[in-house]
């Protein structure tokens, strides 16, 4: 492990006023993501849909990286050139989802642990070579009736930490990202309690492997309430506790925090980030966004629509890309 190159590569990626754009969607959320919209679910209109995210210009203003899928890593542009050839030449990080997602926990009703820990460092070297510098691992935790479970946040938390070990044995830095789900009517004062209990266990896990947090990203959820609760937590209120969580249970030794986006709206997304940095409170690290749907989505309705409006597009990308990066620094205005 090369605690240096790891450091450099993480304190990249959360550069002042960028952040990473997820384009690692899995082969079922792709097709009902396409298929919504209209589009065929083909490996073409796969690649030249990432074609078009992966080239619009002026990205690289507001972009530190791209989280890639296993195909995506291997495809190229029109003209030839590999997807992660452009991106280095545009100053983008490339990036690898690495995990093979959820199954149902054994004797865990409801909860969901994730696999693909099996043959992960030779995979993990393939995509080196096809230009990968970090890598990504999602885990997911459902908020219900006495869910999560310390077994099932622990069992999560220790294949995070397993497959951030890995990582940086081969000095790729890990995003490691535990998404709490918004699903439910769950409050925000219970999704509160259930990040602060994650995100200790996850550290103390890393901890355990001897990770160098420097050279590592957390990625993950807000403190939100449950998107079937009808009394919704106001911006301020998301922004005081998010902030105030994570100041509290995050150590600040580590590289940075980037949020998933989670299903909430792109403008909420955008508005939630830019509150939190109006707070005026000072931050141990850097804390920006790495969003999927929350940058993708006027995009890709745009191209659904009529495949030859690429340019308008990737105009619609590059707006979304800026006003993230604007309100990382709480500098976005309606």
């Amino acid at each position: 492990m090369d605690i240096q190159t790891l450091t450099k590569v993480a304190n990249v990626m959360v550069s002042p006023g960028k952040g990473i754009l997820a384009i690692d969607e899995s082969h079922p959320t792709c097709k009902k993501r396409f298929e919504k919209l209209g589009v065929e679910f083909t490996e073409e209109n796969r690649r030249a849909y990432r074609e078009l995210l992966i080239t619009a210009p002026g990205t690289e203003q507001y972009l530190s990286g791209m989280i890639l899928f296993d195909e995506t890593i291997r495809q190229k542009t029109s003209d030839g050139t590999p997807f992660s050839e452009v991106l280095k030449r545009k100053g983008i990080i490339p990036g690898i989802k690495v995990d093979a997602g959820t199954k149902e926990l054994e004797l865990y009703p409801g909860e969901k642990i994730t696999e693909g820990l099996d043959g992960l460092a030779e995979r993990l070297k393939e995509y080196i070579a096809l230009g990968a510098k970090f890598a990504k691992w999602r885990a997911v935790i459902t908020v219900g009736p006495k869910i999560p479970t310390s077994a099932c946040i622990k069992a999560n938390a220790q294949a995070l930490a397993q497959y951030a070990a890995i990582c940086q044995e081969l000095n790729v830095v890990p995003i490691v990202e535990p998404e709490i789900l918004i699903d439910g009517d769950h409050t925000i004062e219970r999704c509160y309690e259930v990040c602060a209990a994650t995100w200790d266990m996850i550290f103390a896990e890393l901890a355990e492997q001897g990770i160098a947090l420097a050279g590592m990203i957390l990625k993950t959820s807000m403190v939100l309430s449950g998107k079937d609760n009808p009394a919704q937590a106001s911006t301020e209120e998301i922004a005081r506790l998010t902030v105030k969580c994570l100041k509290e249970h995050v150590p600040h030794s580590l590289a940075g925090v980037v949020f998933l986006s989670g299903g909430q709206d792109d403008e909420d997304a955008t508005i939630r980030l830019n509150a939190m940095h109006r707070l005026g409170e000072m931050l141990p690290w850097p804390l920006s966004f790495s969003y999927g749907r929350g940058i993708q989505n006027p995009a890709l309705k745009i191209w659904a629509t009529d495949k030859t409006k690429i340019k308008e597009a990737q105009v619609a990308l590059l707006e979304r890309a800026r006003a993230n990066a604007l309100a990382s620094r709480g500098k976005y205005k309606l």
